[in-house]
């Protein structure tokens, strides 16, 4: 599912700027949260998608 690939890229992608935050780079910071940001937005895309695999006749 590709939007599952591109959720564990972004969280990958992210490790790097997580850890120098941890260490008090505020700019590493604030681009850890924009990335959290697209984390977000890409964790509901792949629930979307996997709603979408169960079919119309399966609710929530």
């Amino acid at each position: 599912m590709e939007e599952y690939e591109t959720l564990k890229r972004l969280v990958m992608e992210s490790e790097d700027d997580i850890r120098k935050a941890e260490g008090g780079n505020k700019a590493a910071g604030t681009r850890a949260r924009k990335m959290m940001q697209e984390i977000k937005e890409a964790a509901q895309a792949v629930r979307g998608k996997i709603l979408e695999l169960r079919g119309p006749d399966e609710k929530e």
